[in-house]
């Protein structure tokens, strides 16, 4: 199943759920989009499409400058994966297609 389109996600950081939307869309081994969250509208760098596994990175600059490197699959309508927080750790996400 395609990566492509608006997914409603849930990522389960130090900080307890937050919640946002990533807007992706593939194009052969590339993986462009934008996650939107309360830090606004951010777009993905260094998108990647492999044997089923979809990674990229965001960097946030506030509150603080961090760098999200993020790994996801997709199964029908579900996006699971897992995000490193620089310093923060390791969270992990899920979320729906909208």
């Amino acid at each position: 199943m395609s990566i492509d389109g608006t997914w409603n996600v849930t990522l389960q950081s130090p900080m307890g759920a937050q919640e946002g939307t990533l807007t992706l869309a593939t194009d052969g081994d590339t993986l462009t989009g934008t996650m939107s969250g309360p830090q606004g509208a951010l777009e993905i760098e260094e998108g990647q499409v492999g044997d089923g596994v979809y990674t990229w990175k965001v960097n946030i600059t506030s509150p603080m400058a961090i760098t999200i490197e993020s790994t996801a699959t997709v199964d029908g309508d579900t996006i699971t994966g897992e995000s490193k927080l620089g310093a923060f750790g390791t969270a992990t996400f899920t979320g729906s297609r909208a």
